[in-house]
C-alpha cells in the first residue's frame, strides 16, 4: 500500500487555492474550483478531489481556459436561466446562477439553467444538493470528451456523460446519486494507471476495439458504458439535452475542439430544478413522510441508499478535520505551484 500523508481540512483549501492562483485563476475562480474540490475531497470522493487540480492546471496552461473570465448571467425567461461562462471553468458561473434558478423554480414549480461556453471537471452532486438544500429536486447532467463507445462501437463517439439527482429530505442528508453512464469516471481510470493497477473486466477497450483491463490501453482506446445498450441510451440522450437542447457541444465536438491537448472538456451543462410544494399541490411534507417510508424500506432489507457511504465519510472527516492521500500525488500537487 503507498505511504499516506494527512491533511487539515485547512489544509485541502489552502493546496487547491493556491496551486490554482498561482497557474492563473483568479480568487473567484479559485474559490469557486475549491468550494467543489473541497468538498468531494472529504467525501472521500478522490477522482473527483484534489487529483482533479492536474486538469484545471492543464486545462489553464493550454491556453484556452480564461481563469479571470466573469460569468453572464441571463434571465431568459420565466423559468429558464442562462449562464455563459465565457471560457472559465463551469463552476464560477453555476454558482453566480443557482440563486436565480432556485427563485425560478419556486416561483414557477419548475426551472432549469444552461451553462454555456464553459470548461468542465467537477462532479455533479455538489450541484444538486444545493437544490436539495434548497428544498428543491435537482438533476444535472452534460457531456465530456469522446472517451467512451457506444453499445456495440469500438471507438470514442460519447462523454462519460454523468447524470446527478438529488431529492430534499426533512432532518436527513439528501438522497443523492451521482453517477457517470461509463462503466467508471475517467478520474478512476487514471487512478488506476498512477496505481498499476488492472481495471476489472468489461470496463474498456484499447485502440483496436479489443476488451482490456490495462489502463494505459484503456486511455489510448476507449471506455465502455455501463449496462450495454441502456447505457448507450441514456448517454446518448445526455449528449442531445446537454448539447443541442442548450446550443452547445457534443462529445465528439468537444474532443475535436481540445486538439488532443489534456484539458478539461469544454461543452454546456443543463440543470433542472423541481419544487416539491408547487408541483404536490401544497402536501409537501405529507409526501415527505411517504418518501421516507421508501427509504426505511431500501435499509430495511439490508440495502443502502446512494451517497451513504459519501456521506459516512464526510461526516467522519469532518469531525476529525482531516483526510488523507497518498504522498505520490501530494508531492505531485506541489509540483504543480509557479514560482
Amino acid at each position: 500500500m503507498s505511504e499516506q500523508i494527512t491533511l487539515s481540512l485547512d489544509d485541502i483549501r489552502t493546496l487547491s487555492e493556491t496551486i490554482l492562483v498561482s497557474n492563473g485563476f483568479n480568487q473567484a475562480h479559485a474559490s469557486a474550483i475549491t468550494n467543489i474540490i473541497y468538498t468531494n475531497q472529504i467525501g472521500d470522493c478522490h477522482s473527483h478531489g484534489l487529483y482533479r487540480l492536474f486538469m484545471c492546471v492543464e486545462s489553464i496552461r493550454s491556453g484556452r481556459v480564461d481563469g479571470t473570465a466573469a460569468p453572464t448571467i441571463i434571465d431568459a425567461a420565466p423559468a429558464v436561466v442562462r449562464a455563459n461562462a465565457n471560457d472559465g471553468v463551469s463552476l464560477l458561473a453555476m454558482q453566480a446562477a443557482m440563486p436565480l434558478l432556485i427563485e425560478k423554480a419556486k416561483t414557477n414549480g419548475i426551472a432549469a439553467l444552461a451553462i454555456n461556453r464553459c470548461f468542465h471537471f467537477s462532479a455533479l452532486w455538489p450541484e444538486v444538493e444545493k437544490l436539495s438544500e434548497a428544498g428543491l429536486a435537482g438533476m444535472a447532467m452534460l457531456p465530456s470528451h469522446a472517451w467512451v463507445a457506444p453499445a456495440g462501437g469500438r471507438r470514442g463517439l460519447l462523454g462519460t456523460n454523468p447524470f446527478a439527482f438529488s431529492w430534499p429530505r426533512q432532518g436527513n442528508s439528501p438522497f443523492t446519486f451521482d453517477f457517470a453512464t461509463s462503466q467508471f469516471a475517467r478520474g478512476e481510470i487514471e487512478l488506476y494507471r498512477r496505481a498499476g493497477k488492472a481495471l476489472p473486466e468489461g470496463v474498456a477497450i484499447d485502440k483496436e476495439g479489443q476488451p482490456t483491463t490495462d489502463a494505459e490501453a484503456a486511455m489510448d482506446g476507449a471506455m465502455l458504458t455501463f449496462g450495454g445498450h441502456k447505457g448507450s441510451a441514456l448517454s446518448l440522450m445526455i449528449e442531445l439535452m446537454a448539447g443541442p437542447l442548450i446550443d452547445d457541444l457534443t462529445s465528439k465536438e468537444s474532443m475535436d475542439f481540445a486538439e488532443g491537448k489534456p484539458e478539461a472538456p469544454y461543452h454546456g451543462e443543463i440543470i433542472l430544478a423541481f419544487d416539491p410544494t408547487l408541483l404536490s399541490g401544497g402536501r409537501a411534507l405529507e409526501n415527505n413522510d411517504r418518501a421516507e417510508r421508501l427509504f426505511a424500506d431500501v435499509i430495511d432489507q439490508g440495502a443502502r441508499l446512494p451517497s451513504q457511504r459519501r456521506q459516512a465519510a464526510q461526516a467522519y472527516n469532518l469531525a476529525r478535520q482531516a483526510v488523507e492521500i497518498p504522498k505520490t500525488l501530494y508531492d505531485d500537487l506541489l509540483a504543480l505551484k509557479q514560482t
